[in-house]
C-alpha cells in the first residue's frame, strides 16, 4: 500500500474513513519510502540537468518566482545555475515527479489505487534560513512527507469554504489585506515538521512555510491529493448524455444569438432530466469506480 509508506497505520485508516478538516502531523518513521527517495536522491536529481526547465519553480520570499531563464541555457536546464541559485537562498521546486521517476511514478499510482483520487508530487529544496513560496492556500489535501531538515509550518484556518479548481482558489479571490490581518492575528497553528513525519494539509488551509534553521536546509514531498467531489459525479453523469442522439444534435445559430436561447435550455433542462432519471446508478458505480483509479486529468 503506497499510503502505508507516507502514514502510519492510523493515519492511512482515518485518510480512507474521510477528509479530515484539521492538520494532523504523524509519525511515519522510517519506511521503504524514506530508503528510496533520500535527500541525495533529491539533490543528484534536481542538480543532474535531467529535470524538464518546464516543471521547475524558483522562488525566494518575498519576491516573486523567476523565470525560466534563470535556469536555463540553450532550451536545457543548466544544473550549474540552478545549484548556484539555490545556494544564494532560493528555492527549487521540481513539479510533477510522479511524470518522470518511476519509483514516485509507482507511489503515486498507489495512492489512486487505494482512494480514487489522482495526484501529483513536487518537491521542495529549501536552504537554510529562507522561504520559497509565501502565504496561499490549495484547492486539494496534501501529505507534506519531510524528507531532511525541518520547515516550520505556520497555519490559518480557511479563509474560503471548500476551495476547488476554477472556485476559490486562492490566486483567484486574492486580497491586499489577507496577509496583514493574518500577520496580525497570528497564526492558528504552528507546525515544525521534522524529517520522518508527514503533516496531513486538509484543503484550504492558509500556509505559509519557511525554514528556520539557519544552518541546515530542507527537503520535503507534497503529494497533493484531488478529492473527489460531487461535482464530479454530476460530470459523469451528464458526459453519458452524449450516447444520446437528442444531445448531439446541432443548435441554430440565431436560437443561440436570438430570444429562442431561453426556449432551448428549458427543452436540454428537460431532456437532461429524463436522461438522468433513465441512468442506472448500480451500473454506473462499477464503470466510475474504475475511471477514479485510472484517469489521470481533472477538469473540478
Amino acid at each position: 500500500m503506497s499510503l502505508s509508506l507516507l502514514l502510519p497505520k492510523d493515519g492511512v485508516t482515518g485518510l480512507l474513513r474521510g477528509w479530515p478538516g484539521e492538520p494532523h502531523v504523524f509519525e511515519r518513521g522510517m519506511t521503504a519510502f524514506d530508503e528510496t527517495v533520500t535527500e541525495d536522491f533529491l539533490g543528484n536529481y534536481a542538480f543532474s540537468g535531467c529535470v524538464p526547465p518546464q516543471e521547475i519553480a524558483v522562488m525566494k520570499a518575498p519576491g516573486p518566482s523567476l523565470n525560466q531563464n534563470s535556469h536555463m541555457t540553450n532550451g536545457r536546464t543548466d544544473a550549474a545555475k540552478l545549484r548556484s541559485l539555490h545556494s544564494s537562498g532560493h528555492t527549487i521546486r521540481l513539479g510533477n515527479l510522479q511524470r518522470v521517476v518511476p519509483y514516485l511514478a509507482a507511489v503515486s499510482q498507489g495512492i489512486q489505487q487505494e482512494t480514487g483520487c489522482s495526484n501529483y508530487v513536487h518537491a521542495f529544496l529549501t536552504p537554510p534560513g529562507n522561504q520559497g513560496l509565501r502565504h496561499h492556500w490549495d484547492q486539494q489535501a496534501a501529505l507534506v512527507v519531510q524528507i531532511a531538515g525541518m520547515k516550520r509550518w505556520p497555519l490559518w484556518r480557511p479563509p474560503v469554504e471548500s476551495p476547488m479548481r476554477d472556485f476559490n482558489e486562492s490566486w483567484r479571490v486574492w486580497r491586499d489585506h489577507f496577509v496583514p490581518e493574518w500577520e496580525a492575528t497570528g497564526p492558528d497553528l504552528v507546525i515544525d515538521l521534522r524529517a520522518g513525519q508527514t503533516l496531513l494539509l486538509p484543503r484550504g488551509w492558509v500556509h505559509n512555510p519557511h525554514v528556520a534553521d539557519q544552518s541546515r536546509p530542507s527537503a520535503h514531498l507534497t503529494f497533493a491529493i484531488r478529492e473527489r467531489t460531487p461535482l464530479w459525479l454530476a460530470e459523469k453523469l451528464v458526459a453519458e448524455a452524449i450516447k444520446d442522439p437528442e444531445f448531439r444534435r446541432t443548435i441554430r445559430p440565431d436560437d443561440i444569438t436570438g430570444p429562442a436561447l431561453a426556449e432551448r435550455l428549458r427543452e436540454t433542462r428537460r431532456a437532461l432530466h429524463q436522461h438522468l432519471a433513465g441512468l442506472d446508478p448500480d451500473a454506473l458505480a462499477s464503470t466510475l469506480r474504475q475511471v477514479a483509479k485510472t484517469e489521470l486529468e481533472y477538469t473540478t
